[in-house]
């Protein structure tokens, strides 16, 4: 079997706020990008290596306002405790919101952050279990 990429992609209100809020919260890089593709303009960010990664756009011609509801979570496993402080921290410092989870779950070994566009992420201090 081929292996997959996972790609996230969401509407942004600010293409380069949020373009630096994860780049700086996650220790993204950006991995790709464009301009007026159609009427979107665009920016992939992950790391070398990871199968997966974040798109941001934004319609130049019909901007679409993001409507995220607290259940539409990004949530990325960390399971050494200080590398999960640290990016916590970082989280915090790059301009991400700590709030509480509606789902309680997420709360006994995370911490859940919004960006500003109502978007929310999970660092989940624990390892994911191998299928």
């Amino acid at each position: 079997m081929t292996a997959l990429t996972l790609r996230v992609a969401r509407p942004v209100s600010d293409l380069k706020r949020s373009r630096e809020l994860y780049r700086l919260g996650l220790g993204l890089e950006v991995v790709g990008a464009f301009e007026d593709h159609q009427g979107f303009n665009g920016v992939m960010l992950g790391k070398a290596g990871v199968p997966w990664h974040l798109e941001f756009t934004q319609c130049t011609s019909h901007p679409v306002t993001p409507s995220p509801t607290p259940e539409d979570l990004l949530v990325l496993y960390l399971p050494d405790r200080d590398m999960w402080q640290l990016t916590c921290q970082q989280m915090i410092q790059a301009g991400f919101k700590p709030v509480d989870s509606f789902n309680p779950y997420w709360q006994q070994q995370g911490q859940t952050f919004q960006d500003y566009d109502g978007y929310r992420t999970v660092l989940q201090c624990q390892q994911w279990p191998q299928v």
